[in-house]
């Protein structure tokens, strides 16, 4: 039996919460060996239902992860633990572990110093006690590696793709004002500070408004986004919106701006391709990996250079038709069913490296 630590169902879903609810939904379908526990208080019921969530443990957070959920497993003999998060238990040996990227050590302006100071004391004991690790990209991989000093050939690399409501219905080019669209928590590294100032410097003529998706969290350093957006009253704060509604406006926008300085893998370029919106991007970290050709590039750390890529964006139809057909051959090359089969045959061989010790230990 492998247990799923399944913590994630209790958290907002952001990249790293959606990976691990995608990959786990797809293994639900792949093996019958599975048990995903969680700690009380699912805030997205339907897929604790779907995925025959157990509540274990009465505490929460960090407090189950560290506690409750290492003696539950001592109970049940110690099983193999999967952790699709960029946490898990510290004090248990048999598990695979996930860890995203290190974007607290790059950024670390863009966290609380609580968390930033926690997870720079914890992951390198996270690491020593895992059987092996899952990331996200190479770029990842070459990252923690590096820092680290983990050995990369214990590092498995497993993609994001898209999720369903972003690839079952056409794209709406109907819409009174054109407008350009950003997804994100408005932290440090996600750089909307310099895409606000890009955008205020396009001609007032060109009529386009800027959209932007997303909310803060308590774990990111504060950005006051708002009194930014309120210079341009052409900038329009949509807050967080549900996936039916944002994939709504990534197939109505122009055109989608990701702006991050620093990316493990970042999905929402994916969900805006999905959706036949073209796409403009930093060219920094692994945004070259994950989107290669198909999108136009500028230069995250020079407003001059993201304000052309905007009007350009806005001003080349051609272009923008190359992009959206580029995009969606772009997206083929993930998928969640294949990043789960990857991650099931990471846990086949964990089981048989066990079962060949044990027989050794007989």
């Amino acid at each position: 039996m492998i247990i799923v630590n399944s913590r994630f169902i209790t958290q907002d879903l952001r990249g790293v919460q959606r990976f691990a609810e995608c990959i786990s939904l797809e293994l639900a379908k792949l093996r019958s060996d599975l048990r995903f526990v969680a700690p009380p208080g699912a805030v997205r019921p339907e897929v604790a239902k779907r995925l025959g969530i157990e509540v274990i443990g009465t505490r929460q957070g960090q407090r189950w992860e560290q506690w409750d959920l290492p003696n539950w497993l001592k109970s049940q003999g110690s099983p193999l633990l999967l952790s699709l998060c960029s946490t898990a238990p510290l004090l248990y040996s048999n598990q695979i572990a996930t860890h995203h990227d290190i974007n607290y050590v790059r950024f670390p302006e863009s966290y609380s110093w609580k968390f930033r100071t926690s997870y720079r004391c914890l992951i390198p004991m996270l690491l020593k006690r895992s059987n092996a690790l899952i990331t996200v990209s190479e770029f990842s991989r070459d990252e923690i590696s590096r820092f680290y000093r983990y050995p990369s050939d214990s590092i498995t690399v497993v993609p994001n793709a898209v999720a369903d409501a972003f690839t079952l219905a056409p794209r709406i080019d109907s819409v009174d004002t054109p407008y350009l669209l950003a997804v994100s928590s408005p932290s440090y590294h996600k750089n909307f500070s310099r895409m606000l100032e890009a955008f205020a410097a396009l001609p007032r003529d060109l009529k386009v408004e800027l959209r932007i998706v997303g909310d803060s969290h308590a774990v990111f350093g504060q950005s006051d986004l708002a009194t930014l957006a309120a210079r341009d009253p052409r900038v329009k704060l949509l807050g967080r919106i549900d996936d039916g509604e944002l994939a709504r406006q990534y197939r109505q926008a122009t055109a989608f701006v990701f702006p991050s300085l620093y990316e493990g893998f970042g999905i929402p370029p994916l969900e805006a391709q999905a959706c036949g919106c073209p796409v403009i991007s930093a060219n920094t970290a692994s945004m070259p990996e994950v989107l290669q050709d198909s999108v136009l590039y500028f230069d995250p750390y020079e407003t001059a250079s993201i304000t052309q890529a905007m009007r350009t964006i806005l001003q080349d139809a051609p272009l923008r038709e190359a992009l959206r057909a580029k995009g969606l051959a772009n997206i083929q090359r993930f998928n969640w069913q294949t990043s789960a089969r990857k991650v099931s045959d990471l846990l086949d061989s964990a089981l048989a490296t066990t079962t060949k010790s044990a027989a050794r230990a007989a």
